[in-house]
């Protein structure tokens, strides 16, 4: 009797938590933006992530070797698991100059809910707060954004809630609500903004496959005439620890208080770029 209620518990510990669906996304990134991975307990992952010059458009072309003689940004990061749902991160970016440079971000990632085919969850959630920091020298123009009249106009915030779900072994859907806070905008923008994005993953085998992101912003019309909605395709590999991405995108900069506010660059005008990203967990 005692060894049949221990084979029973097995099972069940194992039908319990056996189920739960993983890789839902290979990396804590889709392309631009977050995922809904999280690091395993433990684990630290150092990330650095380049964006080019434009391919074609009046940046771009022959001229500009297609945008491999210019860098519009550069991040490199550390981020760390607590456990393995919650994750932090800390970075520093080049920035664009439209509007920051010398930019410092932070965030925290918690997946409260995974998906699993036994217990009937048919989505993996998580929630994400981050926060970015311009350190540039303050512009004497009192009209400028970068003017930074007191302290606190050099922060941005981001809050978003992940919902990924992933079909058989090869696709996976996130949808991410998004609201991006900056303490200091100019007249003609709004200090928060709503958007909601979306990252489409097709896998040709575990370590392999095709991504897409995009972000569509809410604003009323007639604000922020400028500004595009970020667009990104990519390719990426994993082996032995690296992740590896090769993205074609729209947006100049990273973190989602940027490429979400602050993309100016129009796809059909040939003003998009190559980037890549390299992380290696430890």
């Amino acid at each position: 009797m005692r060894k049949a209620l221990l084979t029973l518990l097995v099972i069940l510990t194992f039908g319990a938590f056996g189920q739960d669906v993983e890789g839902t996304f290979i990396g804590t990134r889709i392309l631009n933006g977050h995922s809904v991975e999280t690091l395993k307990k433990g684990a630290l992952e150092f990330k650095i992530m380049h964006r080019f010059g434009d391919i074609a458009g009046p940046d771009g072309g022959v001229q500009q070797f297609f945008g491999f003689d210019n860098a519009a940004d550069i991040r490199f990061a550390f981020e760390y698991g607590i456990t393995d749902k919650i994750m932090v991160g800390i970075g520093r970016s080049k920035g664009t100059g439209a509007p920051y440079r010398s930019l410092v971000d932070g965030f925290i990632k918690y997946r409260f809910l995974t998906q699993n085919k036994e217990r009937g969850i048919p989505f993996t959630m998580a929630l994400l707060g981050a926060s970015t920091i311009t350190y540039m020298k303050a512009s004497d123009d009192s009209t400028s954004v970068q003017s930074f009249p007191k302290f606190a106009h050099r922060l941005a915030y981001v809050t978003q809630l992940h919902i990924a779900r992933k079909f058989g072994e090869r696709v996976s859907i996130a949808l991410i609500p998004t609201y991006v806070h900056r303490n200091f905008v100019a007249q003609n923008d709004v200090n928060g903004l709503f958007a909601l994005g979306g990252g489409f993953n097709f896998k040709f085998t575990k370590e392999m496959g095709m991504l897409f992101e995009y972000y569509h912003v809410f604003s009323e019309p007639g604000l922020r005439p400028d500004n595009f909605n970020s667009l990104s395709a990519g390719f990426e590999y994993t082996t032995n620890g690296h992740n590896f991405k090769i993205v074609w995108t729209n947006a100049r900069g990273f973190n989602e208080t940027q490429f979400i506010p602050y993309t100016y660059s129009d796809w059909t005008l040939g003003q998009f770029r190559l980037g890549f990203s390299i992380s290696r967990t430890f």
